[in-house]
């Protein structure tokens, strides 16, 4: 069972890092806290993933009120645990729980270009590319869409 949980100050520690081949394209686990801290007024969650009670991988998102919309700024499954599908069953759990807190109707997404794992997985959950920023692709989703696959 996949399941996330709050980082505190007791688990923060745990040992998970991304693949030497994707450090290109995504945080490690020091940039992903720094941003939650940094973010922490627009209500940042930083949560790690579970499978069972195993910690595989880390995710962050927070609010933008500017943009109206959540901000799923960060996402990464231990080098160990690829593969397995932990990725898409948290994003599914995170747009799940955007949906229930329900303060805004969408949510943004982002990834480097060159990172087609990222970018197949989001759009398989139904993120649409609507702009590019210098390498980030930036895709946006909405909530009231029903979440499968």
């Amino acid at each position: 069972m996949i399941y996330l949980k709050d980082i505190t100050s007791e688990n923060w520690r745990i040992p998970l890092e991304v693949a030497p081949s994707q450090k290109t394209y995504v945080a490690d686990k020091t940039t992903l806290l720094a941003r939650a801290y940094a973010y922490r007024q627009a209500h940042s969650y930083a949560f790690l993933i579970y499978h069972n009670e195993t910690p595989v991988g880390m995710g962050l998102y927070y609010d933008c009120e500017e943009m109206q919309c959540y901000v799923f700024s960060q996402l990464f499954i231990d080098k160990r645990y690829q593969g397995k599908g932990y990725g898409l069953a948290a994003v599914k759990l995170v747009l799940n729980s955007l949906k229930q807190d329900g303060r805004y109707d969408k949510v943004s997404i982002c990834y480097i270009e060159g990172n087609t794992p990222a970018r197949r997985l989001y759009e398989k959950l139904g993120f649409i590319e609507t702009e590019q920023d210098g390498n980030e692709i930036i895709m946006e989703r909405n909530l009231s869409a029903p979440v499968s696959c």
